[in-house]
């Protein structure tokens, strides 16, 4: 399904309650920290909600520093009857015009609540690890039945979503976008901060610390490229559960292996980079990638999910064949080391594209185009139960 054009005039504003399970670091809650940022551009008067803390919400900064309220529900654990309620409760206080829902327990509750109160529900599905388990896949259903839309972040998520029987055809893609720059000087003094000599080759990888993101192949791939290029770094940003995992992986490449932990802005860190690297083993639509772009960093990807969305062309980046190994990371990588006008080449292509095509702007106009169709639709359904109230009971009896 194509995204979305407005089929009538909008209202000004549109209210809208975004509901999260939580802001630890990740894509999906970093993404929403930046959509609420730029939700008013496109005329969406944005609450925004969470089931619980964690970690204490670091993605959440954005939303801080805007002076953005984050409403924390205070729901640990599975979504139960109390967590419906508690839920029901703070849609029906905050009344918004439709729920737009981020990650499984908020899917669940945030769409069956905002059904139960005649609100429109929009859900995002941020992954591609979709019905894994039993409880996912009940959920899915759910959602696919109680929401009005679902947005795929990449049409090889939504590709996926489709396999999945029951799970409802209204799903569109809208590809995610953020606006972001690196501050002119922020690598060279990232470099200086960290102990990297200026003419250290550096490749950055930034992204949570789990096992589909690949930080083992990416470690292999240093050991095979050390002795071609002794002054190589692996810059390694994130935080997550593998983190003394990798520590320990690492610990025989010595310094060559520079760990920084979470940061709220990854940008002067990609600015300090010679290249970008995402060996992932499975991806939706890493922001990463965007933001590499943005930084003028050039990527070295696997062609797994979304990624060859973002990375379109051989002139805005290198894909590593799926699955990739470290033998075929260590050979894109070094290749790009060995050419400098070729990193440049696709420095300058990655940021005229990011420019085009991956700004927050037409992210949120995209999004609030759905809002407008999913809005439109519910008055003129309305309006036909009005008119045709014996025809409109038989169509629902019959759905």
């Amino acid at each position: 399904m194509s995204p979305p054009t407005r089929t009538t005039e909008p209202a000004d504003q549109v209210r809208v309650l975004a509901l999260i399970d939580h802001f630890v670091q990740g894509g999906a809650e970093t993404l929403l920290s930046r959509f609420a940022v730029a939700a008013p551009e496109a005329g969406i008067e944005l609450s925004v909600a969470c089931l619980e803390e964690r970690d204490g919400n670091p993605a959440a900064a954005p939303l801080r520093d805007h002076g953005i309220e984050l409403v924390n529900l205070d729901l640990v654990g599975r979504p139960d009857f109390r967590a419906l309620r508690t839920v029901r409760a703070h849609i029906a206080r905050v009344r918004p015009q439709l729920v737009h829902t981020h990650l499984g327990s908020s899917d669940l509750l945030g769409c069956v609540a905002a059904r139960s109160l005649a609100i429109p529900a929009v859900s995002t599905i941020h992954t591609t690890l979709l019905g894994e388990r039993r409880r996912e896949w009940v959920s899915g259903c759910v959602v696919g039945r109680c929401a009005d839309r679902v947005i795929a972040v990449s049409e090889s998520a939504r590709q996926e979503y489709l396999r999945h029987p029951g799970w409802g055809r209204n799903v569109v893609t809208i590809h995610n976008g953020i606006d972001v720059s690196a501050e002119p000087g922020s690598g060279a003094r990232v470099r200086e901060e960290l102990g990297i000599a200026p003419d250290d080759l550096v490749v950055t990888m930034a992204s949570a610390l789990r096992p589909e993101k690949g930080h083992d192949i990416a470690l292999e791939a240093l050991r095979i490229l050390r002795p071609s290029f002794p002054n190589l770094k692996l810059l390694i940003l994130g935080q997550g559960a593998l983190r003394d995992a990798i520590a320990g992986d690492a610990e025989d490449l010595g310094s060559s292996v520079v760990m920084v932990g979470f940061k709220p802005d990854v940008m002067p860190y990609l600015a300090a980079a010679d290249i970008c690297l995402q060996p992932s083993l499975r991806e939706a639509f890493p922001t990463t990638l965007i933001e590499a772009m943005a930084a003028r960093t050039p990527i070295v990807a696997s062609a797994v999910g979304g990624i060859p969305e973002i990375i379109t062309g051989p002139e805005l980046g290198v894909l590593i064949p799926a699955p990739p190994s470290p033998s075929s990371v260590a050979d894109a990588v070094g290749s790009l080391l060995e050419h400098p006008e070729r990193r440049q080449a696709l420095a300058r292509a990655g940021h005229d594209a990011y420019q085009r095509r991956f700004t927050a702007a037409p992210w949120v106009h995209r999004t609030r185009a759905l809002y407008d169709q999913i809005l439109v639709g519910r008055r003129d359904a309305q309006t036909r139960d009005r008119r045709y109230p014996v025809q409109s009971l038989r169509a629902r009896v019959q759905r």
